[in-house]
């Protein structure tokens, strides 16, 4: 692997919280991807929600199904940038391990639950599933994953969790969040590929249940433009083909636009380390023409999928199921394993099993503790 001077070197890692030999096949991102991937958290992602509730299809997107295209996106791109492939799978891979059942209703309905006892981020518990929920090795808990790794999973820091985590790991993964600094360009790079995965998929599940048409998407520029280069080119084309091609020509430009300014930001800052390149402004990133493009998009499935009606409707029954699993096993410890009835601070014992659930692990929970059946 032919890398530049500024991508995240194995051998230059800052290390494991818990020393290890090295691997004598692998890197050290190479042997925390395959950590990831041979972790309980990451199987459990192909039954949590992204968008539309794990019952309503088979073919929608699930957070596995997320990770994985987050995971090819961003390879792709590491590889025209000479930055690190094998950490960006990783950073991609693990991204979501902390992400509730049901989506962010499900997120949002814990942090309302947790508001007093330390509030619930899914980015934060993604890095607490890899610290500390994974039970796989006799000598530590979690997965002992890199610094790298573990400082790209932790996208979004409130500024006091990031204090409690300086306070256990001084220098370690929450400092950046206190001095405002930056990831390095490979969790940058994931953020960004992040958005494009799933900017371009909410697109085809959207589409796909009927919540939105490609009438609606006419209106939406960067969509719009490829619509019509595809129609144009294929007058003849048909069904679900036409709505794959122009998606597919959306990444294509949103990946090569990223490829380009990218490139040009880099060449012009010149850092000569990758801790040199996170002591500036952001380096990765889409030219301003494709940065407002995207904003357009998003702004367009927030207000006409993600707030559609038919999606409030199941959202609202996702967070009463999460209230009231919390409230239940607040109130009944015993109804969790032991291991989580017998930890000392119960409200975190509480999110934290109720975060691992899938969506219909927590919908059968409910329906035992309460007698009720909102989700089919």
């Amino acid at each position: 692997m032919n890398l530049a001077a500024y991508a995240s070197d194995p051998e230059r890692s800052r290390g494991r919280r818990h020393p290890e030999a090295p691997a004598p096949t692998r890197t050290e991102y190479q042997r925390d991807r395959d950590r990831i991937v041979h972790s309980t958290a990451f199987r459990r992602l192909v039954y949590k929600t992204q968008v539309f509730l794990n019952h309503e299809g088979d073919l929608f997107r699930t957070r596995l199904t997320h990770s994985l295209e987050v995971a090819q996106l961003a390879r792709s791109v590491a590889r025209s940038l000479a930055l690190n492939e094998d950490l960006v799978e990783a950073i991609a891979l693990a991204h979501d391990l902390g992400h509730t059942p049901f989506g962010h209703a499900g997120q949002d309905a814990l942090d309302q639950c947790m508001k007093d006892h330390g509030g619930f981020e899914h980015n934060l518990q993604s890095l607490r599933v890899v610290d500390e929920l994974e039970e796989r090795y006799p000598s530590f808990n979690g997965l002992n994953l890199t610094f790298e790794t573990r400082e790209g999973i932790l996208k979004h820091c409130s500024r006091p969790n990031a204090q409690r985590i300086e306070a256990v790991e001084p220098g370690g993964v929450g400092r950046r969040f206190l001095d405002r600094t930056q990831p390095g360009l490979e969790a940058q790079l994931c953020n960004l590929a992040d958005e494009i995965a799933y900017n371009a998929h909410d697109i085809d599940d959207g589409v796909r249940s009927g919540l939105i048409t490609l009438e609606q998407l006419e209106a939406v520029d960067l969509f719009q433009r490829f619509h019509q280069e595809t129609m144009r080119e294929h007058p003849q084309l048909q069904g679900r083909r036409i709505l794959y091609e122009s998606i597919r020509r959306m990444l294509s430009a949103q990946v090569y636009d990223l490829i380009e300014a990218t490139s040009a930001a880099l060449a012009a800052a010149a850092p000569a380390s990758a801790d040199e390149a996170r002591r500036g402004a952001p380096l990765v990133g889409f030219s301003a023409a494709m940065r407002e493009q995207s904003a357009v998009l998003k702004g367009f499935l927030l207000h006409n999928l993600y707030r559609h009606p038919q999606v409030v409707a199941k959202t609202g029954q996702a967070r009463q199921v999460v209230r009231e699993l919390f409230a239940g096993y607040l109130d009944q410890p015993a109804q969790m394993p032991p291991d989580f009835a017998a930890r000392e601070h119960r409200p975190r014992a509480v999110a934290d099993y109720i975060a691992g659930m899938t969506d219909r692990f927590a919908a059968r929970e409910h329906e035992r503790l309460t007698g009720q059946r909102l989700l089919a």
